[in-house]
């Protein structure tokens, strides 16, 4: 299958281009493709005509987003909209990636696709101003939202934790918020059985979660990347943990962002693996 698939140097994109074997897979690259710039957008699926469509590539600074909230808008509001009407004009679907970030956190189990929706901050504002655009394109779409994204791949919380353990016996890590980690090679596979599914019996339309499996926070988290460090010879350090309030930040975080995976796996025939052992492979690899 023919799949285009929008940001060509992130984490989900680039696991996507490691696992997608069968498919012929087309990566968009900025400046010739920017979310910020509808004229692009209809270009780029006009000259590639997609089978099918991946919108991965979004605005990701979410502190910064709450002094950038026109740009966020744009790439992350209004710019999938654009691309899932491009797309329906020539019939392909489209499968967008979005995030926690839609909930305020406030409930005190995961949350699930039918819950109401309430976001924190400019980030995630502009998400769900995204998914709200795709799903009024007329074009068929899955809407999948993750969280804690980690992977082999760009920036991240894993990467972030062994790169500062390097120079620190002891590091501080929020404590009292709750979330899924959710590996970008997990993810990969994730789409491609929504690919498949798909293929096998025609495109539907739907919201869904998809995270690890298990439930954490980011002090735990952190230990965990240092326990398999440590098996590796890699860098480890002392995890103390705080209070979201010692840790201040632009963007207000969701205390919860664990999300009900069931619908997905329901779905789709897939779930993701406990998410320590995501976590031992991705460390593992960055070791290797």
């Amino acid at each position: 299958m023919r799949i285009l698939v929008t940001g060509h140097d992130g984490q989900v994109a680039q696991a996507l281009g490691e696992q997608a074997e069968g498919h012929e897979l087309i990566f968009t690259s900025y400046p010739e493709f920017d979310l910020s710039k509808p004229e692009t957008i209809e270009a780029a699926v006009a000259k590639i005509q997609p089978e099918l469509i991946v919108s991965a590539a979004a605005y990701t600074a979410v502190d910064k987003s709450e002094s950038e909230p026109e740009l966020a808008m744009a790439i992350n509001g209004d710019g999938p909209g654009v691309l899932a009407r491009a797309g329906a004009k020539i019939g392909a679907p489209i499968i967008h990636l979005s995030t926690d970030y839609v909930f305020d956190g406030s409930l005190d189990r995961p949350w699930r696709e039918d819950d109401p929706t309430g976001p924190l901050g400019v980030y995630g504002a502009t998400k769900l101003a995204g998914e709200q655009a795709v799903q009024a394109s007329g074009a068929t779409n899955a809407v999948i939202r993750l969280a804690w994204v980690y992977s082999p791949f760009g920036n991240n919380f894993v990467k972030t934790m062994l790169r500062l353990a390097e120079t620190r016996d002891t590091l501080n890590v929020v404590e009292d918020q709750q979330g899924c980690p959710s590996s970008a090679l997990d993810i990969a596979t994730a789409i491609l059985k929504v690919v498949g599914h798909w293929q096998q019996n025609g495109a539907t339309s739907g919201l869904y979660h998809f995270t690890g499996s298990g439930e954490t926070n980011w002090a735990d988290f952190a230990r965990a990347i240092f326990a398999e460090s440590a098996k590796h010879g890699g860098p480890t350090a002392e995890v103390t943990g705080i209070p979201t309030s010692g840790y201040p930040t632009p963007a207000k975080r969701p205390a919860n962002s664990r999300l009900n995976c069931d619908k997905f796996a329901e779905t789709f025939g897939y779930r993701a693996p406990a998410w320590q052992d995501s976590v031992a492979e991705v460390v593992g690899r960055l070791l290797a």
